[in-house]
């Protein structure tokens, strides 16, 4: 494992702001459209799922298809997306970056070169001017300034105009054949990520009603929970829980959040080494995605893992005591 670099000073907040373009009216308009039905279809798959489940229960099979597609996509978007392929914090086989790729891709939060991209820009700008999703830039003081903070950083960015630009902040994966390929296969994927927990689920019962709430379970409650954890991790930690690591922004650990998010909720220590792998860097904080990736490593499938190094770590800590 090698020593990683610690996070470094933020822009200057008058400095112009790189790497981004706006969206003509027109693309904007189909742009919001999609994140509605985005947003919007998962609430109604839950409300559904309940409504069905009412008096019937919630079978085994849809359970397994639940929590099954759950970790699957959502390691996709932890382990694939953010520490290996936004951060690089370790490197493993080519068929195994396709893999967290498409995994990551079949959660629905973008394709993997614009995720990519929005959360380089996002570490590049925290909490300042030209973070992507902020709840603490633009927004007055008080109750009803911290409540519209936490809905832009939450979902209300997502509707915005403002592109990243990939060429800017995401060269390196615009080279990369194998992720050029599964970028542009996302529509394919998102349509996967519904017909086959609705496929498992009529196969495993042999009913059609073992399809439908296959599908609604598997899938649309599915994506409806991961969409509003990941959300989260934007959103709530950097506003409520601790900072024991000095950064250059609000980021906070929250340990609801880290258990929730495999371990993303342990966003102050993220954010004081981003290049780190492992975000629980205290020995009691449960870090699935950690522990992943530290199991790939015994299976030589993940090699390079960076981590701070225990003076790094003690740098930080002292800083943080000292602005306390």
């Amino acid at each position: 494992m090698s020593t990683i670099t610690t996070s470094r000073p933020g822009p200057d907040p008058d400095a112009p702001i790189r790497g981004v373009e706006f969206a003509s009216p027109r693309a904007v308009r189909w742009q919001r459209i999609s994140i509605l039905l985005i947003v919007a279809l998962p609430l109604l798959g839950l409300g559904a799922a309940l409504w069905w489940g009412w008096g019937r229960g919630v079978g085994a099979t849809d359970i397994g298809l639940l929590l099954g597609f759950y970790v699957f996509t959502g390691l996709g978007i932890t382990v694939g997306f953010h520490r290996l392929l936004t951060h690089q914090s370790f490197r493993v086989p080519q068929w195994v970056r396709v893999l967290f790729a498409v995994a990551g891709s079949m959660a629905i939060q973008g394709s993997v070169i614009d995720w990519v991209a929005t959360h380089r820009r996002h570490h590049a700008y925290s909490d300042r001017p030209g973070d992507p999703h902020s709840p603490h830039v633009d927004f007055e003081d008080g109750v009803k300034g911290l409540l519209k903070g936490l809905w832009f950083a939450h979902t209300g960015w997502l509707f915005s105009p403002e592109k990243t630009v990939h060429q800017a902040w995401a060269p390196d994966l615009l080279k990369d054949k194998a992720m050029v390929r599964v970028n542009r296969l996302f529509p394919w994927l998102l349509l996967a990520t519904f017909l086959l927990p609705a496929v498992l689920g009529g196969l495993l019962t042999m009913s059609f009603a073992g399809a439908l709430t296959g599908f609604l379970w598997g899938g649309l409650v599915r994506i409806f929970l991961l969409h509003h954890v990941t959300w989260s991790i934007n959103s709530i930690c950097h506003v409520f829980g601790t900072r024991p690591w000095a950064a250059h922004d609000e980021s906070r650990n929250n340990p609801v959040m880290a258990l929730l998010g495999f371990g993303e909720g342990w966003h102050n220590g993220h954010h004081a080494f981003p290049a780190s792998a492992r975000h629980g860097l205290r020995w009691w904080e449960f870090d699935i995605s950690w522990i992943v990736i530290r199991s790939m490593q015994v299976l030589r499938l993940a090699k390079d893992i960076k981590l701070p190094s225990p003076a790094q770590l003690q740098r930080r800590t002292r800083r943080a005591r000292a602005r306390a």
